[in-house]
């Protein structure tokens, strides 16, 4: 059951969009592989008023999963950090992070926090990152997006989070967006994804508790 259905005050609570990606350079290749996490975060603190944060972290040795996951992480963190609650929309090209998110840590909780091919890959980050969409209280709705294919804002995270793994760097939070600079730099014209509707969001059923590791 979504619950916009049983929050009646649903509607008032501000919206806010995170669009997040990940990076990890040599995924897949043995050794250690540098990752990155990334994301911009857009609200409307006043009506035709629109303010965008960024938010990026990296990892000496990890994966493109791993860092998808700590995308969520993170950028869940960095709102809750302002001690309001919000409606979030996060938007990622992570097949893997949307399906799980939406679908598979329902079958995975039914089953005792096991798949049925046996254990669950990186259960440690979901564990955390379920705990940290409970603890913020937020209402959220998952949407994936097709990656490279000019969408502005998965492009401009994608920046975020293959700097993030080339330069090991992280932004400690939310910090003033790049966005508009980084957008005028493009060789092609993008026009960004307009800030959303209110009436569009649609409110994900209530999460499983996170696994006890």
């Amino acid at each position: 059951m979504s619950l916009a259905r049983t929050d009646p005050g649903a509607a008032s609570i501000p919206l806010v969009t995170i669009h997040a990606d990940e990076s990890c350079l040599g995924n897949g290749r043995d050794g250690s592989n540098p990752g990155g996490a990334g994301g911009i975060v857009e609200y409307r603190p006043e009506p035709g008023e629109l303010v965008r944060r960024d938010y990026w972290l990296s990892e000496p040795a990890t994966t493109n999963n791993r860092m998808a996951l700590r995308s969520v992480i993170e950028g869940f963190h960095a709102i809750s950090a302002r001690g309001s609650r919000f409606r979030v929309i996060f938007t990622s090209d992570s097949r893997y992070l949307i399906d799980g998110l939406s679908d598979w840590v329902y079958g995975w909780s039914e089953r005792g926090w096991k798949r049925k091919g046996g254990a669950i890959e990186n259960l440690d980050l979901w564990r955390d990152a379920i705990a940290t969409l409970l603890d913020g209280g937020h209402l959220f709705e998952w949407r994936w997006v097709r990656g490279h294919q000019g969408h502005p804002q998965n492009e401009y995270a994608n920046y975020l989070a293959t700097r993030a793994a080339r330069d090991q760097s992280t932004s400690n939070g939310l910090v003033a967006s790049e966005f508009e600079n980084w957008l005028s730099q493009q060789k092609r014209k993008l026009e960004p994804e307009p800030f959303p509707a209110s009436s569009s969001f649609k409110a994900a059923p209530r999460l499983p508790p996170p696994p006890l590791l």
